[in-house]
């Protein structure tokens, strides 16, 4: 598989996606690095057959919203028991 990491979430995770033997991109790579816009994320991955993945909420909603978004994984943050 193909994976474009976002830039909410870290570089290291490119070496592991890598090491299962993926293609793995992280947002620092492209040309407007961690400022590149979600809308061109989500053309780039449309064009290129990538997997976005993100911790960035705004992909999330647009998908609820019924925006015509590529694929994507979405991650959020763990929480501990003792938050709750």
């Amino acid at each position: 598989m193909k994976f474009l990491v976002d830039a909410h979430l870290p570089p290291g995770l490119c070496g592991l996606l890598q090491a299962a033997g993926h293609d793995a991109r992280h947002t620092r790579q492209l040309p407007a690095k961690n400022l590149t816009t979600d809308k061109v994320i989500n053309t780039l991955s449309a064009k290129e057959k990538l997997v976005v993945i993100s911790k960035d909420t705004d992909f999330y909603y647009c998908i609820c919203c019924g925006k015509n978004l590529t694929s994507w994984c979405w991650f959020a943050r763990a929480t501990l028991a003792s938050e709750n």
